[in-house]
């Protein structure tokens, strides 16, 4: 009788659900015959007063019954949702499209990956150091005490806070390696840089840098040149027109200035290389002996050479970018070039 009667329940409350025509009527079915009320949960309800032997039996009927009617409603929902055209993730196909957006890498970290790549080849470890330095490593530490007019080039922002400053050079990192690593050493150490100064197409507040530092016995200019050529070949792709002159940096003696060709004016002189045909790009020189010793070493045992990698003015040379500004802009019609 108990079998029977589901039966009867089962096709009924089928025929129903196919005869649904909305998802209000397929609400209807679910409620008159699934619910605390419904006629399946009358029924059911008459399980435990059936005789033990048919229990087993008529609890299997019931289960696949109930089943089969839950699938049958979860089916013609879901019908009623594809003709609506909404999918069962609450998605409505029918609505117009819309691209998603992916993000890319700014030019000056893409040109700063390539050069610590590089770098680590060559053998040098790459390290990093803070925006916020003190006044006595990124001074006083390379050669550069309180009334240096060196001092005065720097243009520097100074904090609240004594004694500390906005990194204006990736040099502060030197000493900080030679207490930490000692000697040998070989490191490279690219970050961001500030120095208050007018901006225009070849100067801003904020660049980047790589300094770059080995410290041995017996370290030569010739060393330093090495270097400087294998680095630029590597970035180019090929051999690049420099010039080495003097120049005149606290912590290096001697130091020199290597520019390279404007990129962007082939040397005839523009903007970006007021008019000169070069680009400054990698002041170097030999590690001054001052600097050895705020190390910690003896700068009669131990030798070496610095360079200060313009690391902005290689993206600009790099990309044929004729104004620093862009960089730092924001301006996404710019930055999706370099996707």
């Amino acid at each position: 009788m108990f079998k029977n009667d589901l039966k009867k329940i089962e096709q009924r409350v089928l025929k129903a659900i196919k005869a649904a025509k909305s998802e209000t009527d397929l609400e209807q079915v679910r409620l008159q015959h699934l619910s605390r009320h419904g006629e399946l949960a009358v029924l059911l309800k008459q399980l435990k007063d059936l005789p033990p032997a048919e229990k087993k039996s008529a609890g299997q009927a019931a289960n696949a019954a109930k089943e089969g009617i839950e699938t049958a409603l979860q089916q013609k929902g879901l019908s009623f949702q594809m003709s609506a055209g909404v999918t069962d993730g609450g998605v409505d196909v029918t609505m117009p499209g819309h691209s998603f957006l992916t993000g890319n890498l700014h030019p000056s970290t893409i040109i700063q990956q390539e050069l610590e790549d590089i770098c680590r080849a060559l053998g040098f470890r790459v390290l990093e150091g803070p925006d916020i330095e003190s006044e006595y490593y990124n001074f006083t530490a390379l050669n550069i005490p309180a009334d240096h007019p060196a001092r005065d080039t720097q243009d520097t922002f100074w904090l609240k806070k004594e004694g500390q400053v906005l990194k204006t050079h990736t040099s502060a990192m030197q000493v900080r390696a030679l207490e930490k690593y000692g000697a040998p050493l070989r490191a490279v150490f690219p970050g961001r840089c500030f120095r208050y100064e007018a901006t225009d197409a070849s100067h801003d507040t904020t660049f980047y840098q790589l300094e770059g530092l080995m410290v041995d016995k017996n370290v030569s200019i010739t060393h330093l040149i090495g270097v400087m050529k294998e680095l630029l070949r590597a970035v180019f792709g090929k051999d690049t027109k420099v010039r080495q002159r003097p120049g005149f940096f606290s912590f290096v003696e001697p130091g020199f200035e290597l520019d390279i060709s404007c990129f962007i004016c082939d040397g005839e002189g523009c903007s970006v290389c007021k008019r000169t045909g070069w680009v400054e790009l990698l002041p170097c020189g030999l590690v001054h002996p001052e600097v050895i010793k705020a190390g910690g070493l003896d700068p009669k045992v131990w030798s070496g050479f610095a360079f200060g990698l313009g690391l902005t003015r290689l993206v600009m040379m790099k990309y044929g970018i004729d104004d620093i500004r862009l960089l730092q802009g924001g301006d996404l019609r710019f930055l999706k070039q370099f996707g």
